[in-house]
């Protein structure tokens, strides 16, 4: 099974659909042809009872996919209403040549008006394909609300109008689709950010373009469906000890935030660490113990005291609820003077973006908010394009950065960007970054190295909070995704 699927920019795409004409022979009307074939497929497939059904036309190569879509459902003895939006004297090649096409099996072309999607059982967005670049305006920003008005289904081809295909960013507006047909290569805007928003269910076609003519152009990232754990996916020797799978060594928790250190102590066990260590608080330690017995907690005053517990570690997360005291500057001092490898999240960030420094024996794991410290951007800055901010993120500092989010992102320097494909909204809420953290370095602990432990730990614990969504994403708490990581870490082996 194919774990990591290629994703391209828009011009990377354009490019291969260009060596497929002018290389490979296929001429470009025979590979609109079978986009909207395909299109049309998903449809049937997703809306089968649908007799009505209206498509919004605009004038490039986007809108030429459509009045194939349209030819093909009149085949169907549909209902179709055809839209033109823009001037359909521009219409030119074999976008041209489709429309021509659907006019000689007895289609019609009405005005753009929005009243004319009313009664609709689905309607298809062919509006406008990867190439936008501004934000929409006058006709095409008013046609794109009224589809997200209408009450019907959109089925988006290639894209849902108004969102960059590179970013996944919303240029103004963009159309709410339920489903995204996407042709040739994936493109990476469709896999992050707020991109599913608006893209629904996203499918995919090759449209015949030959294997060998995409493995030409090395993609900058790559979608990540499942886990790949190396040598923990075999199972584990009958003689296996403690010793033998690794010691996670947490630092955080101070006062009125312990909780944290224990998630993220808790998620390393889970995902098969032989030992977990805490250093936190004086005051947490007993508390923890209490309620954890399997983790080693203990009180921790200075960075002096956190000597031996790093003597005996094999790897460190420095920053759940660790606080940004004089307390928390030492211990994350220490941490980063030693020379194992080291995950820093949560305050430890917020520290590190006070004062840069640089290593590639570590992992750093920000939400947004924590990237854009380091980066010195607003928020909203690194949400525009999640993919520039996270290379900018393992340029800066080295190691592996982890940008978190909807469609979390993965990079180290030198490889594409891995993105996650699984993860629900149910995982906004406190201690999840906890987890993940303690996920990671629990698979670091038991020898994956920083890429490939980051990258399967960020999939393992999308997948557990889907498992635990199965319950119903709102109210799903962060011990929900612990207990079910288990279940998902034996899985992927």
């Amino acid at each position: 099974m194919t774990t990591r699927l290629p994703l391209y920019t828009a011009a990377q795409v354009r490019e291969l659909d260009h060596i497929a004409i002018e290389e490979a022979g296929i001429p470009g009307y025979t590979l609109m042809s079978r986009a909207g074939a395909a299109a049309w497929d998903t449809l049937r497939e997703a809306w089968p009872e649908a007799r009505h059904i209206v498509v919004v036309c605009g004038t490039g190569n986007n809108g030429g996919d459509g009045y194939v879509l349209a030819r093909l459902a009149l085949e169907a003895r549909c209902r179709v209403m055809l839209l033109q939006l823009g001037d359909a004297g521009r219409i030119r090649g074999d976008a041209l040549t489709a429309r021509e096409a659907y006019l000689a099996a007895g289609g019609v072309v009405s005005v753009a008006d929005p009243a004319l999607l009313q009664g609709a059982g689905v309607i298809v967005d062919a509006l406008l394909g990867t190439g936008l670049e501004r934000p929409l305006e006058g006709e095409w920003l008013s046609m794109v609300e009224a589809l997200n008005r209408a009450a019907a289904p959109v089925l988006a081809i290639d894209i849902p109008s108004g969102l960059h295909a590179d970013t996944g960013a919303v240029l103004g507006a963009a159309v709410e689709a339920q489903r995204t047909m996407t042709f040739i290569g994936r493109k990476q805007g469709l896999y992050t950010g707020r991109a599913a928003e608006f893209t629904g269910a996203v499918s995919f076609s090759d449209l015949g373009v030959p294997a060998g003519i995409c493995q030409r152009i090395p993609p900058p990232a790559r979608l990540v469906t499942a886990p790949s754990l190396g040598k923990l996916a075999a199972p584990r020797p009958r003689a296996a000890h403690k010793g033998a799978h690794g010691h996670v060594l947490v630092i955080g928790g101070d006062r009125g935030m312990n909780g944290a250190v224990r998630l993220a102590g808790e998620a390393a066990l889970r995902v098969g660490a032989g030992l977990v260590s805490l250093a936190t608080r004086t005051d947490h330690a007993a508390v923890i113990s209490a309620a954890c017995p399997e983790l080693m907690s203990h009180g921790v005053g200075s960075a002096r005291e956190l000597l031996p517990l790093l003597a005996r570690a094999t790897v460190v997360v420095a920053g759940p609820g660790l606080g940004r005291s004089p307390w928390a500057r030492a211990l994350f001092a220490a941490a980063l003077e030693s020379s194992l490898p080291l995950l820093v999240d949560a305050d430890a960030l917020n520290l590190l973006s006070r004062e840069p420094t640089r290593r590639d024996d570590w992992v750093l794991t920000p939400h947004p908010g924590e990237a854009g410290r380091l980066l010195q951007q607003d928020t909203a800055v690194v949400q525009r394009d999640r993919y520039a901010a996270v290379r900018a993120l393992g340029d800066a500092f080295g190691g592996v950065a982890v940008l978190k989010g909807a469609g979390t992102l993965v990079y180290r320097a030198g490889s594409p960007v891995e993105v996650c494909a699984a993860g629900n909204p149910g995982m906004a809420t406190g201690g999840m970054g906890d987890v993940l953290s303690g996920v990671i370095a629990g698979l670091i602990a038991q020898g994956l190295d920083l890429p490939r432990a980051s990258t399967a730990g960020v999939c393992l614990h999308a997948r557990a909070g889907d498992r635990a969504a199965g319950q119903g994403e709102r109210g799903m708490t962060a011990r929900d995704v612990i207990d079910a990581l288990r279940f998902v870490v034996n899985a992927g082996a």
